[in-house]
C-alpha cells in the first residue's frame, strides 16, 4: 500500500505540525494517548498554559461590575478579546454584538428564548443538526409557530441546494406591514458526519425573508468565516473546540437583535422593587447573565493567536491529508472472507468536508459490531474516540435509514430510555464511532488506530453479552 506522502503529497507541507506536535503537545506521547476526538474538544498547547499562568501572576483580576482597579484589569481585557474575536471573524462592530455565553449550547438557547417566535412563524432546521439546535423546536412550539425539517440523503448525508429553497417559501414583505419573524438553522460542519453544508444557503434564506442561525462549532477549528461577506443574524461558537483552552466560553455573535423574556444581575443598568420596573444595559451586557468568567476569557484571545502564528490553513492542510488517508485505510480493511469491515456514514471522499468521519465496524459474519464494545476496548488501548449518536440524532436516523414511521412506536410507548428506543426502533446498533483531526494530529496516530481495528476485529465475530446498558446518545 502506498504511503500518506504518496497519496496526499502536501502533506510534507504541514511538517512543522508535527514539530509542534513533540514540543508543544508532548504530553500526549508522555501519557500514552492516541487523540482522535478534536471534534469532541480541541487541545490546547503548552504555550497556552504557560500565557494563562504568567497573566494570572503578572496581574490582579477582579470582578468586571465596578471601578476598581481589578476591575478595571478584567474589564479591558474582556473588550480587547471581543476585539480581537470580531478581528478574527472579519465582522464589524458597528453591525454585529459579541456576547459571551458558556459555550455554544448557550448562545443557541439565547437565541431560543429571545427570539419573537409567534403563531405563524417557521422554525426550519437540517435534520443535521446538534441536540442543542433542535432543542429551538420547543421555543418555537411554545409561541404556535411551526417547525420543519430538511432531511439529508443517503448516502453522502448531504443536501442538495434545491431542497433547501424549496423548504423555504418566501415570507411577506417587510412593506405589506410587520411580518412574523422566521428562523433557519443550520451547522457549517455536521458534527456527525464532517459535511461542510453551503454558506450561500445564509444569503439564500435571508433572500425568502428568513433570519440565519449558523452553528459555526464544528466548522472554525479548520475554517475561517468571514462575517464582512457572509452574514448570518446569529453565529454559536464553542471555544474549547477550537483550541482546548479555555472550557466553559463560548459566544453569540449576532447581527440582529433579541428581546430577552426576563434579566438578571449584570443585565441591566437599573431597576426597582417597589413597583415592577427595570431598564435593560444598552449593549452586550444585556444577553451576559451575572459575572462573566473573567479569568478564563482572556484565554480566548491566546488562542486565537496561536492558531493564527501556525496558520488555519496549515491546519486544514493537515487535516485534510489525515481524513483522506484514514478514509483510503478503513475502506481497504476486510476480513478474510472478503466482507469489509466498515460501514461509512457520509462522504467517501474528501469533497466539502470536514476532518470528522463517523463509521461502524462490521464483524466477520456482516453484522455491526456494537459501538459500546468498540469504546471499551478502544479506551483500554489509549485511544480516545467517540461513539453514539453525537448529540446530533437527526443525522444517525439518516444514517440508518429511520422514518417516522419508524419512530411513531416511541410516542406510544412514552419511553425514556435509549435502551427500549433502540428495542422499538430495531437498530442494529445505537450510534456509530467518530474519529476526529486537529492541530496536533499526525500520520502515527492514524496508522496506530488502523493497526487496533485490524488486530482487534479482523475475521471476529462478535456479540453484545456483557456490553453496559446505555446511558443515553
Amino acid at each position: 500500500m502506498s504511503t500518506i506522502h504518496d497519496a496526499y503529497p502536501e502533506y510534507v507541507k504541514t511538517r512543522g505540525l508535527d514539530e509542534l506536535r513533540a514540543s508543544e503537545y508532548s504530553y500526549l506521547d508522555e501519557q500514552g494517548h492516541v487523540y482522535l476526538d478534536y471534534t469532541g474538544a480541541g487541545l490546547a498547547a503548552h504555550a497556552q498554559y504557560r500565557a494563562h499562568q504568567a497573566r494570572s501572576l503578572g496581574t490582579t483580576y477582579g470582578n468586571p461590575h465596578s471601578l476598581s482597579p481589578t476591575s478595571q484589569s478584567s474589564t479591558d481585557m474582556v473588550e480587547l478579546v471581543r476585539t480581537r474575536v470580531l478581528s478574527h471573524l472579519n465582522a464589524s462592530p458597528e453591525e454585529y454584538a459579541f456576547i459571551f455565553t458558556a459555550n455554544a449550547t448557550g448562545a443557541m438557547r439565547l437565541v431560543g428564548e429571545s427570539y419573537p417566535f409567534r403563531r405563524g412563524s417557521r422554525l426550519v432546521l437540517t435534520s443535521d443538526n446538534h441536540n442543542s439546535v433542535n432543542g429551538l423546536r420547543m421555543y418555537a412550539k411554545r409561541a404556535h409557530a411551526r417547525t420543519t425539517y430538511i432531511r439529508t440523503r443517503a448516502p453522502e448525508l448531504r443536501i442538495d441546494t434545491a431542497t433547501v429553497a424549496a423548504a423555504l417559501p418566501r415570507r411577506r414583505s417587510r412593506r405589506f406591514g410587520s411580518p412574523r419573524r422566521s428562523l433557519f438553522a443550520y451547522p457549517a460542519q455536521s458534527n456527525f458526519t464532517g459535511v461542510r453544508h453551503p454558506l450561500s444557503w445564509v444569503s439564500l434564506a435571508q433572500e425568502r425573508g428568513y433570519d440565519v442561525l449558523l452553528d459555526a462549532a464544528a466548522y472554525l477549528p479548520t475554517g475561517m468565516l468571514d462575517l464582512s461577506s457572509v452574514k448570518p443574524e446569529f453565529v454559536a461558537i464553542s471555544w474549547y473546540k477550537l483550541f482546548g483552552l479555555p472550557t466553559g466560553v463560548g459566544c453569540l455573535v449576532a447581527l440582529s437583535r433579541l428581546n430577552r423574556p426576563w434579566f438578571s444581575g449584570g443585565t441591566i443598568s437599573a431597576a426597582s422593587v417597589g413597583v415592577p420596573w427595570h431598564a435593560m444595559a444598552v449593549n452586550e451586557a444585556a444577553f451576559e447573565d451575572g459575572t462573566l468568567n473573567f479569568l478564563s476569557i482572556p484565554d480566548v484571545k491566546v488562542g486565537l493567536d496561536w492558531l493564527s502564528s501556525i496558520g488555519i490553513d496549515v491546519i486544514a492542510s493537515r487535516v485534510r491529508c489525515l481524513t483522506g488517508w484514514f478514509l483510503d485505510c478503513l475502506q481497504s480493511l476486510q476480513h478474510s472472507n472478503g466482507i469489509s469491515m466498515a460501514t461509512v456514514y457520509g462522504p467517501n471522499d474528501l469533497d466539502h468536508r470536514g476532518g470528522t468521519v463517523s463509521f461502524n465496524l462490521v464483524d466477520a459474519t456482516g453484522n455491526l459490531i456494537d459501538e459500546r464494545l468498540v469504546a471499551m476496548e478502544a479506551a483500554a488501548a489509549r485511544f480516545s474516540i467517540r461513539t453514539g449518536c453525537f448529540c446530533n440524532p437527526g443525522a444517525g436516523e439518516d444514517a440508518f435509514g429511520i422514518d417516522a414511521r419508524t419512530l411513531k412506536p416511541l410516542k406510544q410507548a412514552r419511553t425514556k430510555s435509549m435502551e427500549e428506543f433502540v428495542r422499538l426502533v430495531k437498530l442494529p446498533s445505537a450510534g456509530a464511532v467518530r474519529v476526529s483531526f486537529g492541530v496536533a494530529s499526525i500520520v502515527d496516530d492514524v496508522d496506530f488506530f488502523i493497526a487496533f481495528l485490524k488486530q482487534t476485529y479482523r475475521d471476529r465475530v462478535t456479540t453484545t453479552v456483557g456490553l453496559p446498558l446505555r446511558d443515553g446518545c
